[in-house]
């Protein structure tokens, strides 16, 4: 997969690439859930009204607990927005023209990992990771997970055991991240299919 950058947030005005603005933002060990959720969208609200050149008025983030998260801008169509948390980093993936979905995992020693990748990855997905070695196995693993719930998120579907029709069709992308954790972008197919490098 080809990979991405994570802009990081506060920091240097980010850039849209053909409507996709990738954003990141870090928070002290401890940070709950409820307040990480908070950060994120305070930090995507003033990205979008400073790239955007739109008042922070404009932004709004409906709250509909158990859905995916929303963001609406007034004037334009409700783009597609998907969030994820892991340990101290929150990332948010905005897309103006259609859905999108993004995840992360912590690499880490998953001690049940076959089983697991057989319930929720798939068998094809499941001979791949038996494939790799040992010590490669938690980043193969992690990237694999961050695959398949960024899927199913772009689709707006929730994560549900592995059958062939929960395999929502995608093009993905992993994240510029340190070595620790693994992200993935995912986008719907299109003929005109978006590329890294390419401007809104």
């Amino acid at each position: 997969m080809l990979s991405l950058p994570l802009h990081s947030w506060p920091g240097p005005q980010p850039s849209w690439q053909q409507g996709i603005l990738l954003i990141g933002t870090r928070h002290k060990p401890g940070t709950s859930r409820a307040e990480a959720r908070e950060r994120i969208r305070q930090a995507l609200g003033s990205v979008l009204a400073q790239t955007l050149s739109i008042r922070a008025d404009a932004i709004s983030f409906p709250r509909n607990p158990g859905n995916r998260p929303r963001v609406l801008i007034a004037g334009r169509a409700e783009p597609g927005l998907s969030i994820s948390h892991e340990g101290t980093l929150s990332v948010a993936a905005l897309n103006l023209h259609g859905a999108v979905g993004i995840d992360l995992m912590q690499v880490q020693e998953v001690p049940d990992w076959e089983t697991i990748a057989c319930d929720y990855l798939g068998p094809h997905t499941t001979r791949q990771l038996q494939q790799v070695a040992e010590e490669q196995r938690p980043t193969a693993f992690a990237q694999a997970w961050c695959l398949r719930e960024a899927m199913l998120k772009c689709a707006g579907l929730p994560l549900v055991e592995w059958s062939d029709t929960t395999q929502p069709p995608g093009r993905s992308f992993t994240l510029d991240l340190p070595a620790t954790v693994q992200g993935v972008v995912v986008l719907p197919d299109a003929e005109d299919a978006w590329a890294p490098g390419l401007t809104a």
